[in-house]
């Protein structure tokens, strides 16, 4: 099986950056892909709504827009 990469979007991290230190994040993105690499992460995840989907589509099209200007 062909091992999944993990792409964070620019500045998904921010508000957590307010927060955590620099190594708290960087275990976090470490526990997230480990939970990618053994499938533990759609073990436990959950359909999203039509409606949460368009939320998060718009956020991440807005985001785009600000990081181009």
């Amino acid at each position: 099986m062909k091992k999944l990469r993990v792409t964070y979007a620019e500045g998904c991290f921010d508000e957590l950056a307010e927060e955590m230190t620099q190594d708290e994040l960087d275990a976090l993105v470490a526990e997230i892909e480990e939970m990618v690499d053994t499938g533990e992460i759609f073990e436990n995840s959950e359909p999203l709504s039509e409606e949460e989907s368009e939320l998060i589509m718009n956020k991440l099209r807005n985001l785009e827009k600000n990081t181009r200007q």
